[in-house]
């Protein structure tokens, strides 16, 4: 009876298969930037099936997240708040989302340390940075109307941001110890003027002309 040979092709799914995905997805992503990055290109880099990186991360958000070792993936939590209601409630379900993902002490930590690496170090900051701009700014930017919608959704990604920095990093008062209902009940109104832009608050505030 003849000996089976080597096994050709592509490795089968395993805990060190999910590894090896990681680790070339981690340094191609922090090389070549969250854009360039392909999931065929990392199946190949990794010598793996591409069906595999789908089966283990569902897409190439799932894929940045978990190369980051990040608990909660931020692109993944917008793209289901966005799934789960209309515009007229995004800013309280975003805030009440953020808050009850950094404030979690498993989820909570990893995105802190991310975020504090981020600052430091240049490779992982850029990279940061564009997930952000492509992922978040850009999805928001697609829910609202308007030639400005771009600056409209990094308005709102930018006082996101100062929320997250103010509660987590600075851990100011009385931002720090606010319930989720106080932070939605105070940022979340910014939040819907940053979607509406500049001059709209002026325009609706102002008393209609009489006949």
């Amino acid at each position: 009876m003849n000996k089976p040979g080597p096994h050709r092709g592509r490795r089968p799914g395993s805990p060190d298969t999910r590894a090896a995905i990681l680790k070339v997805a981690r340094r191609r992503f922090l090389e070549d930037g969250y854009h360039a990055v392909t999931l065929r290109s990392v199946a190949a880099g990794a010598g793996v099936d591409l069906a595999l990186i789908s089966y283990y991360f569902g897409s190439k958000k799932g894929l940045f997240g978990a190369a980051l070792a990040l608990g909660a993936n931020p692109a993944e939590l917008l793209a289901r708040v966005v799934e789960e209601g209309d515009l007229a409630t995004f800013p309280e379900r975003v805030v009440r989302q953020v808050v009850a993902v950094w404030d979690d002490p498993v989820t909570g930590p990893p995105l802190i340390a991310m975020l504090k690496t981020a600052v430091d170090d240049d490779s992982l900051g850029a990279l940061v940075k564009e997930a952000v701009e492509r992922e978040i700014v850009d999805r928001i930017a697609g829910l609202v109307p308007g030639r400005d919608a771009g600056y409209r959704a990094a308005a709102f990604v930018t006082m996101v941001a100062g929320l997250i920095t103010t509660r987590y990093l600075l851990r100011l008062e009385p931002v720090a110890s606010m319930t989720v209902d106080d932070v939605v009940r105070f940022v979340s109104p910014q939040l819907r003027q940053a979607l509406r832009g500049p001059g709209r608050a002026a325009r609706d505030a102002r008393p209609a002309q009489r006949s």
